[in-house]
């Protein structure tokens, strides 16, 4: 008799993992790609993000970190734009 429960009991555990989330399934989440998040960013992000990647080279080429001038460029250059994006990131969490 405790092979039939214990069949039992593994038929029901195989049948609660297969129908089970079938039948609590919610709506299907639209899956966006990452192409289409790009086309929706607004012209000011993307000045930002531009932005962020010119600034610290002109500044490298300005300041020379390779000639023992590292502490200046970090000052100068890398701070200011974490500092910028950190305020950015607050706003919009406000707004939001």
């Amino acid at each position: 008799m405790t092979g039939i429960s214990e069949i039992l009991v593994l038929v029901l555990l195989i049948a609660c993992i297969l129908i089970l989330p079938r039948l609590f399934k919610g709506e299907p989440v639209k899956k966006s790609s990452s192409s289409e998040k790009l086309k929706r960013l607004p012209a000011k992000i993307r000045f930002g993000i531009v932005l962020t990647l010119v600034y610290p080279m002109i500044m490298a080429f300005y300041l020379k970190p390779w000639n023992e001038n590292v502490l200046s460029y970090l000052s100068y250059g890398v701070i200011p734009v974490f500092l910028v994006w950190a305020v950015v990131w607050i706003i919009s969490g406000r707004k939001k």
